[in-house]
């Protein structure tokens, strides 16, 4: 018998605030794979299970497709014909995608030049209507909840409670892949969103109530596991209110996707990394680089800056010894390495150029064997 896989709130309907006559927009995201790390355990030399969820392979690329389905499905059906989002960058191919799919109109807004071009040419391609603004994402995020109060638009930010219901759904996935939960979940924190949809995802898993979760909404809840992970949320140095203990104001950092200084989750992050017993850190744009460079070398996975910072974040954490041996712990890539190539070029050996003969190409294979 054929099972043709047609995405996440088909998948999990009775999980997720959908009646019978809801129509469905989707693109068959989710049911992405849970990837065990073969070879960088070794190589930092630690008796830890590390497994990737690689969100990269969603159909736009990036984790943003989870709570895009559900939220412009949630506006089709209150009859809306035009959604907004202020992006830097995911959010805004994910929205374009998913209003072309329903056949309504999107309206994104994007720091100018704080774009990596990949996304972009997304959101361009879809046919929605790109605005650059002379300021960053926490602008824009301002700047679209106030034209939602006068213009008949409606918010896909994560602002957008069914966002993050579409987004929960990750953690019902890994369960089910590894039959229980991980001992820890690791991720990177930008907007704060998707820390705070794993832990409400989690939470309703074991059928436990948690202050970050929205009690309006009625569905099923527990049956897939007993207990919750410890969750790990990572930022980068330059765009780190949650290690700073407030917003902030000029946020900088090469993993353009978590340059946000003041997340709208900040309340429910908090609740996720309080309940649950975990932490925040920060890393360097040197470290988030490295990580994103040795996953490439060492286990064939291609991941955006910003989805490195997870990696990055236990490697630090491992090496501090915050985190110890013989535990598993599952590592969310938010987006795939395609979306930023600029700066996967920059930081890789440059192509040799040579003679189109035989002794040329033998001479670069030569010189470049394994000793």
């Amino acid at each position: 018998m054929s099972y043709h896989y047609t995405g996440l709130i088909n998948r999990y309907r009775d999980r997720l605030p959908i009646g019978p006559d809801t129509p469905v927009i989707t693109l068959n995201e989710g049911n992405t794979p849970l990837i065990e790390l073969r070879n960088l355990p070794g190589k930092i030399r630690r008796k830890v299970r590390i497994l990737c969820k690689f969100e990269g392979l969603n159909p736009t690329g990036s984790f943003k497709d989870r709570g895009m389905t559900m939220a412009v499905t949630k506006a089709v059906e209150a009859g809306a014909r035009a959604i907004i989002c202020a992006s830097t960058g995911n959010t805004s191919a994910a929205a374009a995608a998913y209003a072309a799919r329903a056949g309504i109109s999107c309206f994104v807004l994007i720091p100018e030049g704080k774009i990596a071009l990949g996304k972009l040419s997304q959101a361009m391609m879809h046919g929605s209507t790109v605005i650059q603004i002379r300021g960053n994402f926490d602008d824009g995020m301002r700047l679209v909840q106030e034209v939602a109060q006068t213009v008949p638009v409606n918010i896909v930010n994560s602002i957008n409670p069914y966002r993050l219901q579409g987004q929960k759904t990750l953690a019902f996935e890994v369960i089910e892949a590894l039959g229980d939960v991980p001992d820890y979940h690791a991720l990177p924190v930008g907007n704060a969103g998707n820390v705070s949809a794993h832990w409400i995802g989690y939470s309703e898993a074991a059928g436990m109530k948690t202050e970050s979760m929205n009690g309006s909404f009625q569905y099923r809840t527990g049956g897939l596991s007993t207990r919750r992970p410890i969750m790990l949320g990572y930022q980068a140095s330059g765009a780190a209110p949650f290690l700073r203990g407030k917003m902030v104001d000029q946020p900088e950092t090469v993993a353009t996707a978590i340059r946000i200084g003041h997340p709208v989750s900040w309340k429910l992050a908090w609740a996720a990394k309080n309940e649950s017993g975990g932490w925040f850190n920060e890393c360097s744009d040197e470290e988030i680089l490295r990580a994103q460079k040795l996953l490439a070398d060492t286990e064939g996975i291609f991941c955006e800056p910003a989805s490195a910072a997870s990696i990055a974040g236990i490697l630090k954490d491992l090496e501090l010894g915050v985190i110890g041996e013989g535990v598993t712990i599952v590592c969310t890539l938010t987006g795939h390495g395609l979306k930023d190539p600029d700066i996967a070029i920059s930081q890789s050996s440059k192509p040799f150029l040579v003679d189109a003969t035989r002794a040329a190409i033998e001479q670069v294979i030569t010189a470049n064997l394994p000793k």
